[in-house]
């Protein structure tokens, strides 16, 4: 029995990838960065793992040797899948990391987080010297919240004070994001619940103004970081 896959061998996208052409372009684009001994910081989402796979394929047919630092359980099992050596930030520190957004403004703020891995994603981010943000043109948007909400990461016994601090700030609107598949609210990797919070006025203070109440862990709103949009 192959051990570390026989649970997760075929892993495949849970449901049907939207606009996948135009990922499997932007995927292509991205691959053509990668080089031999390099460590790179693998986003979540639906074009992280387009761009993963044909990582994988170019590994395999330039015999590559290349080192993942992946977001989420679901990207370290598909590097587990296809043969990828992955890491953690314990470890090492990748070289350049890649990743989608949600949504993306004329300022390349992003929004982020509906596979709610935001946290990770942005501790990849940092510690990056570039990370390339793959995207196509559906994810580009006048005025940010014009298609998604900002999730924000809160660890639950600080809920009610959480929200109520951000309607303070002028939030439109607060969800608690439901599971699918699963009784009551998402979960996130480090043990928190998201909530879906509409601004229709952000600003370049907004982030850290959210970071600063107590109980919240993280935001899917990034301004500022150093990125490049790949589309």
């Amino acid at each position: 029995m192959d051990w570390n896959k026989e649970t997760v061998q075929k892993m495949e996208w849970n449901g049907e990838i939207s606009n996948y052409e135009e990922k499997l372009r932007i995927a292509k684009k991205i691959v053509e960065k990668v080089k031999d001994g390099d460590c790179i910081g693998v986003g979540s989402g639906s074009t992280s793992f387009v761009a993963t796979k044909e990582i994988a394929k170019k590994m395999k047919e330039e015999n590559l040797h290349i080192t993942a630092i992946p977001t989420s359980y679901e990207i370290n099992l598909l590097c587990n899948e296809l043969g990828i050596p992955t890491a953690s930030l314990m470890d090492k520190k990748p070289d350049w990391s890649f990743d989608g957004a949600d949504e993306v403004n004329d300022k390349n703020w992003l929004v982020k987080g509906r596979g709610a891995a935001m946290y990770r994603e942005k501790l990849n981010i940092v510690n990056s010297s570039i990370t390339y943000i793959l995207v196509d043109e559906s994810k580009f948007v006048k005025n940010i919240c014009d298609k998604f909400p900002i999730p924000v990461e809160v660890t639950p016994r600080a809920i009610n004070y959480v929200r109520q601090a951000m309607f303070d700030m002028g939030a439109e609107s607060i969800t608690l994001r439901p599971a699918k598949g699963k009784d009551g609210p998402v979960i996130t990797e480090a043990g928190n619940v998201i909530l879906d919070t509409v601004f229709r006025n952000v600003d370049e203070t907004l982030e850290k103004k959210l970071k600063s109440i107590v109980g919240v862990i993280e935001t899917g709103l990034f301004i500022g970081y150093n990125v490049i949009i790949e589309k």
